[in-house]
């Protein structure tokens, strides 16, 4: 087969999902937490519940006769009802409703981790990274938008352990990654949990596109350096998800989901700009960021407007001879993609290098349990060859998150 070809579908490789999610066990506080304070950590109770979708926000109705029964999550000031949406994975979109749900009417590979290590295997996925699913949220601002912060950084590291020793343990080690959260309202304290979860076996974070939008400090600040100190002392990855700012972009409070769905990307084009306009990713040459759910497309327009920017010092940034924006992410800062055609075909552009694959599970956006289907036509449109394809379903990844330290290597 010529270099040139694209390999057949069944000779693509196993894949590495760098975005994928967990459902948090509803008992796991009721467990761990010390007795008396048990009704103000979270947890679940059920009831029946309306979802609601109106100017541009999604709301709900508790106790509502024409409701369905929710498993709803509590913990102190926080009410965050389970939707069906949370993991539609193997229901065909056009079935797929915007609902309440308890965990059992969802696939059990949404929470159950045999089932989730069967359904890895049924799609074609050697490994994945997990990010938070319900309350948590993507970067771990339910715990961040709670008073207590001595309950909050309790109930963290009982996730996060739980990320840990039991997500990605046992017979899913090596398959399941831990990606883990830190207390945002303290960077040192962020730095410690960076610290203590390395030395458990995690060596990557979920972080915020943009901080300064809940509320801590901006990345301009210079105050989040202890925390990449200790993610660049420990080789630990930041990964940030769409969202994980707790908004979204639109353009007006009546426009449909639609529109703010189309333009994701935007999150992520500012916060790449905060991290080389703020200086981190100089301060620290050796950390690496990525971004989740983000596609890259995007990546070659803005690299080379900051570019122009800073060659010419405008705006209060560069002009000094010190290297481009383009050449301070080069191997350093990754996307990924999972309907992203226009950003496979512009792969030189972006850097191949620079590109992940994911699979969302078990989301609405997910490909599963066709997402090697789904990649291979991406691939043959894109005219990517054998080696391109290995890069980006799975070589890219190990690079990006050191999964040699799981015993994936090749």
């Amino acid at each position: 087969m010529p270099d040139s070809a694209t390999p057949d579908e069944s000779d693509l490789p196993l894949i590495i999902s760098v975005d994928d999610h967990v459902m948090e066990p509803k008992d796991l506080w009721q467990r761990e937490l010390p007795a008396n304070l048990r009704e103000r950590g979270p947890r679940v109770v059920q009831e029946k519940v309306r979802l609601e979708f109106k100017g541009g926000h999604y709301g709900f109705v508790r106790d509502a006769p024409d409701g369905h029964m929710c498993d709803l999550w509590l913990y102190d000031d926080l009410v965050m009802p389970t939707g069906f949406l949370h993991g539609p994975a193997g229901v065909p979109r056009e079935q797929q409703r915007n609902v309440a749900a308890v965990y059992e009417d969802l696939r059990p590979g949404t929470w159950n981790q045999a089932d989730r290590l069967s359904d890895m295997t049924l799609n074609h996925v050697e490994a994945g990274i997990n990010y938070p699913n319900i309350f948590p949220r993507f970067c771990g601002q339910g715990f961040l938008e709670r008073d207590d912060k001595s309950l909050a950084l309790m109930c963290l590291r009982i996730y996060n352990d739980w990320m840990i020793d039991d997500w990605c343990g046992g017979d899913a080690r090596g398959r399941l990654v831990p990606l883990t959260v830190v207390p945002l309202w303290d960077p040192h304290l962020a730095a410690e949990e960076v610290r203590r979860c390395a030395a458990k076996g995690s060596y990557a974070i979920s972080f915020s596109e943009n901080p300064s939008k809940l509320g801590c400090p901006s990345m301009y600040t210079g105050e989040w350096d202890v925390l990449w100190d200790a993610c660049q002392e420990t080789e630990t990855t930041v990964s940030m998800h769409i969202g994980s700012s707790s908004s979204m972009p639109s353009t007006s409070p009546d426009a449909p989901l639609a529109t703010s769905m189309s333009l994701y990307a935007q999150n992520a084009e500012g916060s790449l700009a905060d991290w080389v306009f703020s200086g981190t990713l100089a301060r620290f040459p050796s950390l690496k960021v990525s971004y989740a759910e983000s596609q890259v497309g995007w990546m070659p327009f803005q690299l080379e407007r900051m570019d122009s920017v800073w060659k010419e010092g405008r705006g209060g940034v560069g002009g000094d001879g010190s290297p481009l924006p383009s050449e301070s992410v080069r191997g350093r800062v990754y996307g990924c993609v999972f309907d992203d055609l226009f950003g496979l075909k512009s792969r030189h552009e972006v850097g191949v290098d620079h590109i992940l694959f994911e699979t969302d599970y078990p989301h609405s956006d997910g490909t599963f349990p066709d997402s090697r289907k789904i990649a291979h036509q991406m691939f043959v449109a894109a005219g990517m060859n054998a080696d391109e394809c290995h890069k980006v379903l799975r070589g890219n990844a190990i690079v990006a998150y050191g999964l040699d330290r799981f015993g994936i290597t090749d």
